[in-house]
């Protein structure tokens, strides 16, 4: 995803989703997002997390990069692409990001990529734990 700063510049979120249990696990903030940043931000998630056996995304620069397919083979993890111009198969980030879009994004206008890092991290612990989720019965993915 890509919006503005308050003076102008375009700053680009990468969010990273559990398809299977809806949360989100991660959402990073920055003026570019090139591969090595999105290889550092999954290697933060598996610090913490199970490694995954597939990855879904789009064809953007930063995962058809020969270092991106590079760190997945090293992490024996199968990238899964979806065809160009069909982002129907990659429906819950789509999801996600029609919600991030909608609900905080497009609402407030940001002056620094902190404030925006800071308010996406609060967000993302709403979404996850206090945010009725249709798909889970109305409930939040990490409900107690």
């Amino acid at each position: 995803m890509h919006d503005q700063l308050s003076d102008g510049r375009t700053f680009r979120l990468f969010n990273v989703i559990d398809d299977y249990r809806r949360e989100g696990l991660a959402i990073e903030v920055g003026f570019s997002l090139p591969s090595m940043r999105v290889t550092r931000a999954l290697d933060q998630l598996l610090e913490w997390r199970a490694k995954p056996t597939i990855i879904r995304c789009d064809n953007g620069p930063e995962f058809i990069s020969h270092e991106f397919v590079s760190w997945a083979k090293t992490r024996n993890i199968r990238i899964e692409y979806i065809q160009p111009g069909k982002p129907q198969q990659n429906a819950y980030i789509e999801r996600t990001n029609r919600t991030i879009r909608y609900s905080w994004l497009s609402k407030h206008l940001f002056e620094t990529l902190e404030q925006v890092q800071d308010f996406a991290t609060n967000w993302l612990w709403f979404y996850n734990h206090r945010r009725p989720h249709k798909a889970n019965n109305g409930k939040p993915p990490l409900a107690a």
